[in-house]
């Protein structure tokens, strides 16, 4: 859980200043899940410049509650949560200065978001909260009030939550957890598990990554791998200390996130990769006399595949619906698997050796129509599917024929500033798993809106 927060002082000497507002909003992840905001006594005048900065003068103050009255809410509110804020050491200082005054030790973890934002956006103009979220779109209300910074630093946090793949967010916020009891502890994480779509991973007591995974129901699965008897679930219930998880929305961007971020971390019980789910992909060449070809092979013999497909039926209904649409004849060759003794056929689009006196141009022709409706190869896309929550959609961004990375929009934000949209952008590596993942959902175009710029 995350306390994220803006403090406004008096100003004047340090540690010596005083609280003239709060506001607070508590985060689990995902959304936030209580707030606290209010106007604060300082006991003390109020600094001209700040009065001009936020408005906050001492006749507002006069009967507001003073520190002492709020003290328990902000406590009750930031229990077993880590403090966030833009620029923490300031706004942390000053919340133990007044806890300090009324002799309470106030003692907390803190993640501040201008050494995030500076590690996972970098190269913005500035990182000061207004010019930063200005650059990344991120609308703000109320500036240099602590209710209209906090929220834009809520909205700033998810989107830093969104690209932090190595999971030092987590990770640090973890590290402190208490031990509990093995089977109390799983019942509990079971319990605030979503049955949404998303990718989860599995934590030990130092607050590490040895798991990760994704599902369409990420409780029903946990649950799964809770009630598993082999001997590498078991051993995973033992180690497992928290459940941490990320909701995609779509199946599309957990299965990249999953594929990714195991490579990245590496985690100890995903061992090996899972095999690739799309087996068989459609691949271009071009043979001697000029003639395209367009064949379906392993997946892992496509380095630059057109779409890919999870099986050989699909494959094969793929290239017939082709042959009818396109005027492209088929024949079958098999092809021996390297790795067991079973013979697979192979789909093969013939390059004109069976269609009479047809010139190498008018076919090929018909195989670019093939390409262009199918393949990224060299273009600039954005593939819109479903968001996380009502009101979101979710973006892959594809320049130049490459994947750069996903990201999330609310509705009301516009995606045809590229520039801009590229600083919401989480970037994910292509490798061949990514390539044939886009392109097998591209190939079914499973709620996916694709937009070419």
């Amino acid at each position: 859980m995350y306390a994220i927060l803006d403090i406004e002082t008096t100003g004047g000497k340090y540690n010596e200043e005083g609280i003239t507002e709060i506001a607070i909003y508590k985060h689990d992840g995902r959304e936030v899940v209580d707030q606290f905001i209010s106007l604060v006594n300082p006991e003390r005048p109020i600094q001209e410049f700040v009065v001009g900065l936020t408005g906050i003068n001492n006749a507002m103050l006069r009967n507001a509650p003073k520190f002492y009255e709020v003290a328990k809410r902000i406590v009750e509110i930031t229990q077993d949560c880590t403090i966030v804020a833009h620029n923490a050491k300031f706004d942390y200082r000053i919340l133990q200065l007044e806890f300090d005054r009324l002799g309470f030790d106030f003692e907390s973890n803190t993640i501040c978001t201008v050494e995030l934002s500076k590690k996972l956006i970098p190269n913005v103009p500035s990182y000061s909260l207004g010019k930063l979220v200005k650059t990344l779109g991120i609308p703000i209300t109320n500036r240099h009030r602590a209710s209209g910074d906090a929220m834009a630093t809520v909205k700033l946090f998810d989107l830093l939550l969104q690209k932090d793949d190595s999971k030092e967010i987590i990770t640090n916020s973890i590290r402190k957890t208490p031990k509990r009891h093995l089977d109390k502890k799983l019942l509990k994480i079971l319990e605030t598990l979503p049955t949404d779509t998303g990718v989860y991973y599995f934590h030990n007591e130092k607050g590490d990554i040895i798991y990760i995974g994704k599902s369409k129901n990420i409780k029903k699965r946990i649950n799964q791998h809770f009630t598993n008897e082999s001997k590498k679930a078991k051993q995973m219930q033992r180690e497992v200390n928290e459940i941490t998880y990320e909701l995609t929305g779509n199946d599309l961007i957990a299965m990249l996130k999953e594929s990714n971020e195991i490579k990245k971390n590496k985690p100890i019980y995903n061992r090996a990769l899972k095999r690739d789910a799309f087996t068989y992909a459609l691949k271009l060449d071009k043979n001697q006399e000029g003639y395209f070809t367009l064949e379906i092979v392993m997946s892992t013999k496509a380095e630059e595949p057109l779409t890919a497909f999870t099986n050989m039926r699909q494959a094969k209904k793929f290239v017939e619906n082709l042959a009818d649409e396109y005027g492209l004849c088929l024949k079958l060759c098999h092809l021996q698997k390297t790795k067991s003794a079973c013979f697979h056929y192979n789909i093969k689009l013939c390059e004109g050796a069976c269609i009479q006196e047809e010139t190498a141009e008018s076919y090929n022709q018909r195989v670019e129509k093939v390409i262009e409706k199918y393949s990224y190869l060299n273009k600039n896309l954005v593939l819109i599917g479903r968001g996380r929550k009502n009101g979101e959609k979710s973006i892959l961004l594809i320049e130049n024929g490459t994947f750069q990375g996903y990201g999330f929009f609310e509705l009301n934000h516009q995606i045809n500033d590229v520039e801009r949209l590229k600083h919401h952008i989480t970037p994910m590596h292509e490798d061949r798993d990514t390539k044939h993942i886009i392109l097998g959902y591209m190939q079914r175009k499973q709620n996916l809106q694709i937009k070419e710029f």
